[in-house]
């Protein structure tokens, strides 16, 4: 299978999981697993959150941000993957002035 993001549109999420802003995503889902292309401008978040009966995996393409990840703040940029495991809590910040933009796959959700 091949899923060309290219061919899908933005969709606008204001306020995201209790985020500031708007995220962006293009998703792609075969009822059991997500995978998406997402974008956060300058500022924006997804909001603080637990992940039951999943786990999530950021790799980051573009931009620069934060992860609040359980009780620690990291820094990602173009390049870095994060793994946000079943039973622990995460949110993915923009505080750089670029967009932020990453793919994302939830599996089993």
């Amino acid at each position: 299978m091949v899923n060309d993001f290219s061919q899908i549109e933005w969709k606008e999420n204001p306020g995201f999981k209790g985020g500031e802003g708007v995220f962006y995503n293009k998703m792609i889902t075969d009822g059991v697993n997500k995978m998406m292309q997402g974008k956060l401008p300058s500022g924006a978040s997804i909001g603080y959150h637990k992940h039951e009966g999943s786990c999530e995996i950021i790799f980051i393409l573009e931009g620069e941000g934060t992860v609040l990840y359980d009780d620690e703040k990291l820094s990602v940029k173009a390049g870095c993957c994060h793994y946000c495991p079943e039973g622990h809590s995460h949110s993915l910040i923009n505080s750089g002035s670029e967009d932020l933009v990453f793919y994302a796959v939830v599996p089993k959700q």
